[in-house]
């Protein structure tokens, strides 16, 4: 049954708190986070936090917030909220009124499902690497993963009198793609030989899908096709 999203998801305030303080706050079965810096990013040239209004650029793919599903494991328990995923911070935010708050990181929902877009963000730990939200672009057997970063470049003051200064600003990073087997994660895809070797049962199918298909790994619609492939 939805409902809106209450006591587990937090509100993120604009004042510092100390670490005492955030170690005090708690919700049933977990720990609040809140601060200052949602929308601000510390900037060491600047010698202060700079909020995302003065930073160029955007951290997000789609900065309108649009209706979502928050799954807890099943689809039987499912809340709902206006989001929208920061690929800077890696936070899902959401609206509850006019407040602007976000699902602290050890929160119990597993998926994100984006209603209008069909666009789906999976919580992973794995590792290092495949920790934070992932997007899902095919399901089944064979998984295909999506990750997105942006990247904070600082403020640069001009060298001399002649030049002038380059404001700090998000870039949002060429994407990386895995897929997911019953026998692992294959990361960073580069080539035909990294999914043989991951998945030797179908060492023939894949030569001959190969051969019958110009891949590239970088090519998000290529790699669908692949993982389709993979699944059937």
């Amino acid at each position: 049954m939805k409902k809106k999203i209450t006591g587990i998801l937090i509100i993120l305030l604009f004042y510092p708190l100390s670490g005492q303080q955030l170690a005090a706050l708690s919700y049933s079965g977990g720990q609040l986070s809140t601060g200052g810096s949602l929308f601000r990013v510390e900037s060491p040239n600047s010698k202060r936090g700079l909020t995302y209004d003065e930073i160029e650029g955007t951290p997000y793919l789609d900065k309108i917030f649009s209706e979502a599903n928050f799954i807890i494991s099943d689809k039987d328990k499912v809340e709902t909220a206006p989001a929208r995923y920061n690929t800077y911070s890696d936070q899902i935010e959401f609206k509850k009124g006019d407040e602007i708050l976000a699902l602290f990181p050890d929160n119990p929902f597993t998926r994100v499902e984006f209603v209008l877009t069909n666009q789906v963000l999976v919580k992973l730990n794995v590792d290092n690497e495949l920790k934070g939200y992932f997007y899902e672009i095919i399901s089944g057997k064979n998984t295909l993963y999506k990750k997105v970063k942006a990247k904070f470049n600082d403020f640069v003051p001009a060298a001399n009198s002649y030049a002038m200064d380059r404001p700090a600003n998000f870039n949002i990073l060429n994407p990386i793609y895995y897929i997911k087997t019953e026998n692992g994660f294959i990361k960073n895809l580069k080539n035909k030989k990294e999914i043989i070797e991951q998945i030797p049962d179908k060492k023939e199918a894949l030569n001959t899908f190969f051969k019958e298909n110009k891949i590239r790994f970088d090519k998000e619609e290529d790699l669908k096709k692949l993982v389709t492939f993979l699944n059937q």
